[in-house]
């Protein structure tokens, strides 16, 4: 079963395959993997950077550390629902989150650094939440993404994890996650995004169906996309306003 646990730290590699891999390789998987209880189900996200893009930008100069901040629901939640807010870090190819559970309008209190989290301010994750935000002062929401996704856990380790996900959205505008799903796409045409997650090392059976089936590491960063995605639909925006601007001349 999926445990939506707060802290752990693990290893992510992600891979773009088409749907005829993906039907091939869910028949080599099925013995060995289940589907967990959700099913194919909606995450949202609102992801927190600072003004000037630095959290992102730093993100794909390719360091040895770097971190993003998040607002995460599982479906499209109203004010009042559970959410979490995510601290990822990755270190060295390793992957580490902190996550801590509050209301939507908490949780969006507390980012926009605002008062008001007296019932958790005795969490340890908070403080820790509260020393990025104190890092970053002019953090505010800076991008919507969703996806659906398809969860499988090993049927002997569930720390292994395999998901799939489908129609990625993001947008840079209306960015409260009770807004809903929709946006602008950013995977390739007849692709998906595959994630493996693991503590330890990968399996021998699953390292053979990957490779069985030529199935390779891939850098995808959903974030990095709808960013570069951003840019260019920026500078699109711009080069109309010049066309005109010297056609009007």
């Amino acid at each position: 079963m999926t445990n939506y646990q707060s802290v752990f730290e693990r290893k992510e590699t992600k891979y773009l395959i088409t749907y005829d891999q993906w039907g091939q390789l869910m028949k080599e998987l099925r013995p060995h993997m289940e589907l967990d209880k959700y099913g194919k189900h909606l995450i949202t996200n609102i992801y927190y950077d600072t003004q000037d893009w630095h959290l992102i930008r730093h993100s794909m100069s390719k360091p040895l550390y770097k971190e993003k901040v998040r607002v995460r629901s599982y479906g499209v939640p109203t004010e009042k629902d559970p959410v979490y807010i995510e601290i990822k870090k990755k270190f060295d190819g390793i992957v580490y989150k902190r996550r801590a559970k509050m209301r939507l309008n908490q949780a969006e209190t507390f980012l926009a650094h605002q008062e008001g989290l007296a019932i958790v301010s005795d969490n340890q994750k908070i403080h820790e939440f509260e020393s990025v935000l104190s890092f970053y002062p002019d953090l505010k929401p800076a991008m919507y993404l969703s996806y659906k996704r398809l969860a499988y856990f090993d049927k002997v380790d569930d720390s292994i994890r395999i998901t799939f996900d489908q129609e990625i959205l993001y947008r840079t505008e209306d960015l409260f996650l009770s807004s809903g799903s929709y946006g602008q796409p950013i995977l390739p045409e007849n692709q998906l995004l595959m994630e493996i997650k693991i503590c330890g090392a990968m399996p021998v059976w699953l390292a053979r169906i990957l490779s069985g089936n030529k199935i390779f590491p891939a850098k995808f960063s959903k974030y990095a996309n709808g960013y570069q995605n951003h840019l260019k639909r920026q500078e699109e925006s711009s080069m109309k306003v010049r066309e005109r601007e010297v056609y009007s001349a």
